[in-house]
């Protein structure tokens, strides 16, 4: 295998992102270093079909994979930003009488494929959170200890979606799984729990949220996902948003959950 390029950490914010490109050859070895690294990791030379998203998660999450949940696929003319959020929701629905989960709060990674390049803007960025709540604790103390010690309802905005559970989703921006992995969340479902005493103060701390996470948007890396392009995220760790765009943009979207989800 070879060995992943060192980075100097010291050099750059430590919540940017700018994922290393791997070649089809290379994805189960050196593709999955990169991961666990960075957080993200882009591959290319996979055919341009939504089975290569399938195959790229074998290849890289391997014998930890556990749950694939359906393809989707994102058209968009003329398209404005798409801010920074972790993939996640909490859809059950029933086929054929049984209940079957399409898709779950835990989905600890996401694939996106570029089946249609946006022929002027659309470039893509990503955030590392771990970095960016870590500097949180000197930048913005109460904005942490809110991250850190409140629960929300995390999909409580759309609760008139059909096939959301109408059990509140009760949770904080970050928890960790059972063997310590850190989740750190982006949603914007996320309202005050009913009847919290506290809620005009989660109202304020969740708008301020929502501006510095965008401020910290502002100054990410950008990176261009051509045809066929696989971006794999750590849905856990790392935020990912694209810029606004002219023309016709396709992109197919496979969420995953791996052993290591909570």
């Amino acid at each position: 295998m070879q060995a992943a390029p060192h980075v100097n950490r010291s050099l750059e914010d430590s919540s940017h992102v700018a994922p290393s490109r791997v070649p089809l050859g290379r994805a189960s070895e050196e593709a999955r270093a990169l991961l666990d690294r960075d957080g993200a990791v882009i591959l290319t030379g996979h055919e341009n079909t939504s089975d290569a998203l399938v195959v790229a998660a074998a290849q890289v999450v391997g014998d930890r994979l556990r749950e694939l949940y359906p393809h989707r696929v994102r058209t968009s003319r003329d398209g404005d930003a798409v801010h920074l959020h972790a993939d996640s929701f909490d859809v059950v629905v029933s086929m054929g009488g049984v209940p079957q989960r399409r898709r779950d709060p835990d989905e600890d990674h996401v694939l996106i494929q570029c089946a249609r390049p946006a022929p002027e803007g659309g470039d893509s960025f990503a955030l590392d959170a771990y970095g960016f709540v870590d500097g949180l604790a000197s930048a913005d103390p109460a904005l942490h200890d809110f991250l850190t010690g409140t629960d929300v309802d995390l999909y409580g905005a759309w609760a008139g979606v059909r096939g959301l559970p109408a059990v509140p989703r009760a949770g904080r921006h970050v928890e960790y799984t059972r063997t310590g992995r850190r989740i750190v969340r982006r949603t914007d479902g996320a309202v005050p729990l009913h009847r919290d005493p506290d809620t005009d103060r989660v109202h304020d701390q969740l708008a301020r949220f929502r501006e510095a996470v965008l401020d910290a948007e502002a100054s990410l890396p950008r990176f261009r996902l051509d045809e066929g392009d696989i971006l794999i995220l750590d849905n856990y760790r790392c935020w990912h948003g694209r810029e606004a765009h002219r023309g016709e943009r396709t992109v197919r979207i496979l969420t995953l959950r791996s052993a290591d989800a909570r």
